[in-house]
């Protein structure tokens, strides 16, 4: 009995988060330098909007969010994945390693050579997960892999990976500034070719996700149960890695990077749901979601004229929140 409440439970608090995401969306849409109210949002959405309303709400605002929700909800995902691979909360994209790398490829490919910016997305996700073959190789001792060197390995490849983009921006210092906005992890400009770019690559990410749920359910156990229920611990971590670079690689590739999402947002779903990845997995990406809506609708409206990137607000906030986690682990 009690776990069938528990049960509705988690059901309830996912239906209420995607609701209170829908309602968000609406409310970005609404809000920025010509105001909406959500009846005309509404009005507009069903066909009886103005020109104006058409114009500003279905060329702008409405890519920008959709952009907004399936970055949230990649970026999140990767992170929960990535948090159950090395059993450590403090794993993310980031940090390990994976947005770098895809974000290195991509800046390669539109400083260099910009007639293959078609290939960015997938260019991106073989730079990201080049990079995460590339640290668990170095992290690869005993037999196995431990999590902490996953880490060790991940900031120093990051390290190492942050060091060439900054010389590439250097070299092409006369090309950088068509791509800024982009390393910074900005919205700016998005329009319905970047939502048509991203949203079949996240549909594919985002469903293999979740076809991994029990195998990282089973991982959470321990390597030990895990042989015992008949799977390979470090081919289980490979496979879900490989899923959470793809799903961080398609994001960098079209808006750059932005941290701390793959961080932040599976910790607080943990504090609300549980452990249990039937759950957790798919509110993170509900609250991803949420929070890159809530961000970037703050940066573009707060300091108005002036556009605030994304990535920027999300290492103001990501950054004293992974303090916080690691002095409370310490």
């Amino acid at each position: 009995m009690e776990g069938k409440v528990l049960v509705v439970k988690s059901y309830t608090i996912i239906l209420m988060s995607f609701v209170a995401l829908c309602f968000l969306f609406l409310m970005s849409i609404s809000i920025g330098s010509v105001a909406f109210s959500i009846s005309e949002v509404v009005d507009t959405l069903i066909g009886r909007g103005t020109d104006l309303s058409n114009n500003i709400i279905f060329n702008l605002r409405i890519p920008r969010v959709i952009l907004n929700v399936l970055v949230g909800m990649n970026l999140a995902m990767s992170g929960a994945l990535l948090q159950a691979v090395m059993r450590n909360p403090l794993a993310d994209p980031g940090l390990t390693g994976v947005s770098s790398g895809g974000a290195f490829v991509a800046i390669i490919i539109m400083l260099m050579f910009p007639h293959l910016s078609g290939l960015v997305p997938f260019a991106a996700f073989l730079g990201a997960m080049a990079t995460c073959i590339l640290v668990y190789s170095l992290a690869w001792k005993g037999g196995g892999l431990n999590p902490l060197r996953v880490i060790l390995a991940g900031v120093a490849v990051n390290s190492v990976l942050g060091s060439g983009t900054s010389l590439l921006s250097i070299l092409y210092s006369d090309r950088i500034q068509g791509v800024l906005l982009w390393v910074n992890g900005s919205m700016a400009g998005k329009n319905m070719n970047h939502v048509s770019l991203l949203l079949p690559y996240s549909i594919i990410g985002l469903f293999l996700a979740l076809l991994t749920i029990k195998q990282v359910n089973v991982l959470q156990l321990g390597d030990d149960m895990a042989k015992n229920l008949g799977y390979n611990p470090n081919t289980s971590r490979l496979l879900i890695s490989a899923v959470a670079a793809f799903l961080a690689g398609i994001s960098v590739a079209v808006v750059g990077i932005i941290g701390f999402v793959g961080l932040v947002v599976p910790h607080i779903a943990r504090m609300v749901i549980g452990s249990d990845y039937k759950y957790l997995l798919p509110l993170s990406g509900i609250f991803g979601a949420i929070l890159i809506v809530v961000a970037d609708t703050f940066a573009r409206t707060v300091f108005s004229p002036i556009e605030l990137p994304v990535g920027i607000l999300m290492a103001v906030i990501g950054g004293p929140f992974f303090l916080y986690l690691l002095r409370k682990r310490s």
